[in-house]
Order: structure tokens, then C-alpha cells, then sequence
């Protein structure tokens, strides 16, 4: 805990001290903001902090980033207020906290007692009522019961559940340290502009390019006036991570599938005729199907250049 009371950038309050936590019950939160699976568990949080808060839970997000543009300390103060997280944010952009306790992925959460000691760490969503009925339980042993029902808690837009039985297609990266399944003809270039053209026909969880785009290591950016990405994708879902060109400007894009606007299957970030605007950089949902779900197309084809475009999730 050392480490994180270290902690130089607080945000939602006043930097916490060791007398903040003592005899308290702690729940570390390991996220960041463009994480599609650091989201959905917000409304868990943010309803333990407010239903347990008076009984000596305290809820700590530990933000710590994946990609570049979330170290920006204006983009993650933009974020918490967007998802409405109420309890103290820390910024961990040079990941000393992750590492001190040793953690492996996001969402990670540690369960911390009133004694001091981690009583359990979890990886990744889900099994919210086992983790509830933990808190409850390390209330108890600090003399603070608050016992009461146990409930599933509805998220809403973006941070809405997964829809797990229908989900077959995993995390998908653009930039060429993690890309896998690029089918573009002549393959992808690295750190370099090239020209790609829309692979004819896709396979499942494949993607390509068209337009003139460079592929970095983290992001492809679109080169050219106009450009497209295509993915042929089964989820319930779509989301993708963009960014603007630059703080003041913005691109245009429209979202097709399998050819033909989205109309009710639209994602929050789109509207039925799949025209949306990338104005900051963050996770944009694309695509919410109403209809059952199947394997479908996927095209965005951006209507301005500079975008960055860097990993497709899905729920």
C-alpha cells in the first residue's frame, strides 16, 4: 500500500494517507479509461462505494494507462467525469503501483482487510456477487456489518454487460506490436505510409485496410483524405478505440454493416444512418445489435485524415 499512498496525482478528492485507511476495508481498482473491460464493472463500484461507503469501504481507482493519450491528465479527468465515478482516482501513468502490487491485467481488483493484508485478487469481469459478499464479509471482521441483498446492478450504454453467450471475437489490435489476422493483399507494413486496398472476402475476425495509412506500433493512422477499416466480427458489440489528429480537430466517419446502415443496431457513438464524429480520443461503441446476433461486416470508412485507430473489443 506503500506505493499507492505514494501516489503523486489524486484526482476526486485529496491525496489519501495512511490515517485515511486505517481500520477500513479496501477495494484497489486497476483500470484504464478506453478499456471496454475496465467500464462495464463501474456500476459494481460505483454502487459498493455508495452502499457500503458509511460502513468503512473505501473504493480506490488506480488509473493506470495502456495507450499514450491516456497519460494526458485532462483526457482522464474528462473520462471519470463522463463515467461517473465518484470515489478517489490515482494516476499511475509510469505504472509503480501496478508493479508494487504485482498485478497482471485490467480490470484487476485487490480485496484489502482492516488488518492491512490482501484477502483476494481478481482478474478481469464478473463473479460480482462473490466479490460483494467478500466485502461484506471483511465489514463484519471489522466490526462494521452491513449485510444486504445481493444484487445484479444493470449498467447502462457502453458500460452495459457483455452478452458473453453470443461473444466470438476477441480483442483485435491495429498496431503491429500485438495485430494478428491482418488480410489486406500483400500484408501489412510496418512504420511505413503505404497504400492497402479491402480484402474481397473475410473470415471470421479478420480485418483489413483501405486508404493510405501508416501502421505504428501501438496505432494505424489514416494518411490519405479518406480511408476505410472492414472487420468481419460475431458480438453482440463493436467498439473501437480512436483518436482525433489533433486537440481542436475533428473526423468524420460513417459505419456500415454488411454494406447497409445500421439503423437499430447502431452503437451508442453512432447514429442510425452510422454517420458519427471522432472529436477525443477514447473507445467509441460502433454497434449494438438488436437483431439476433450472427457473423456480420463491419466497415467504417472515415470521411477526413489523421485518424488514429487503435484496437477493436467487443461485448
Amino acid at each position: 500500500m506503500s506505493s499507492l499512498l505514494g501516489a503523486r496525482q489524486w484526482l476526486n478528492g485529496k491525496p489519501l494517507g495512511a490515517a485515511d485507511l486505517r481500520g477500513k476495508v479496501v477495494l484497489v481498482n486497476f483500470w484504464t479509461y478506453s478499456c471496454i473491460n475496465s467500464l462495464r464493472p463501474l456500476p459494481y463500484l460505483r454502487a459498493w462505494a455508495e452502499k457500503y461507503g458509511k460502513s468503512g469501504l473505501v473504493v480506490i481507482g488506480v488509473h493506470t494507462p495502456e495507450f499514450g493519450f491516456e497519460k494526458d491528465l485532462g483526457n482522464v479527468r474528462k473520462a471519470i467525469a463522463a463515467q461517473g465515478i465518484p470515489y478517489p482516482v490515482t494516476l499511475d501513468s509510469d505504472f509503480a503501483v501496478w508493479r508494487s502490487f504485482g498485478n497482471r491485467g485490467w480490470p484487476g481488483f485487490y480485496f484489502i482487510g482492516a488488518d492491512g493484508r490482501v484477502r483476494h485478487y481478481a482478474l478481469g469481469e464478473g463473479d460480482y456477487a462473490a466479490s460483494e459478499r467478500l466485502i461484506q464479509k471483511l465489514l463484519a471482521e471489522a466490526g462494521t456489518p452491513a449485510d444486504g441483498p445481493i444484487a445484479e446492478i444493470p449498467g447502462q450504454a457502453i458500460q452495459a454487460a457483455a452478452d458473453w453467450a453470443s461473444l466470438r471475437s476477441p480483442e483485435t489490435y491495429l498496431g503491429h506490436a500485438q495485430a494478428q489476422n491482418f488480410e489486406s493483399p500483400g500484408g501489412a507494413h510496418a512504420d511505413v505510409s503505404s497504400r492497402y486496398r479491402a480484402p474481397a472476402e473475410l473470415a471470421l475476425n479478420h480485418w483489413g485496410l483501405a486508404g493510405t495509412w501508416t501502421i505504428g506500433g501501438e496505432f494505424a493512422t489514416l494518411d490519405s483524405r479518406t480511408g476505410s477499416i472492414r472487420y468481419r466480427f460475431h458480438a453482440r458489440d463493436l467498439h473501437l478505440v480512436l483518436g482525433a489528429p489533433a486537440k481542436g480537430r475533428s473526423v468524420r466517419f460513417r459505419v456500415t454493416i454488411d454494406g447497409v446502415a445500421p439503423g437499430a443496431d447502431h452503437g451508442f457513438d453512432v447514429d442510425a444512418d452510422g454517420m458519427g464524429v471522432v472529436r477525443e480520443d477514447r473507445l467509441y461503441q460502433l454497434v449494438r445489435q438488436a437483431r439476433p446476433v450472427a457473423d456480420r461486416t463491419f466497415e467504417i470508412e472515415f470521411l477526413d485524415p489523421g485518424v488514429r485507430a487503435y484496437v477493436f473489443t467487443f461485448g
